[in-house]
């Protein structure tokens, strides 16, 4: 499995990719895995702010719907467009393609709580 060391993770199997005061959230490699295949994400809450550990919208694989939760609190800016027709892509590419929403941070200082990708492979008994 791949867990790409530029990335944060949480317990709840998001990694979050922050570039300034902006960062790009989905699920991980692990996570898809677990699910099986993608079939739906509902993602509604653009332009919402969410905060930290709040659900912020669904994945949907044939056998069950997961809830989604956001790293740290801050604004939806995106969704990716691609998931609407390719939901997919979050099983074959899921640190890429695969991204599901872009967001505004409202706390920087926030990210020192995530985990590093070797702490997320901790959680995961990798």
């Amino acid at each position: 499995m791949n867990f790409p060391a530029d990335l944060k993770y949480t317990s709840d199997h998001e990694w979050i990719r922050i570039e300034g005061d902006e960062a790009y959230i989905g699920i991980t490699e692990f996570a898809q895995g677990e699910l099986g295949d993608i079939v739906y994400i509902d993602i509604n809450t653009v332009g919402q702010e969410v905060a930290k550990e709040a659900v912020f919208g669904t994945v949907e694989a044939v056998k069950t719907v997961s809830d989604l939760f956001m790293p740290l609190s801050g604004t939806i800016l995106e969704v990716n467009k691609l998931l609407d027709t390719q939901p997919e892509l979050v099983n074959s590419d899921p640190y890429g393609d695969g991204w599901m929403v872009k967001i505004s941070i409202q706390n920087i200082a926030d990210a020192e709580g995530l985990l590093s990708a070797d702490a997320y492979k901790g959680v995961i008994g990798v």
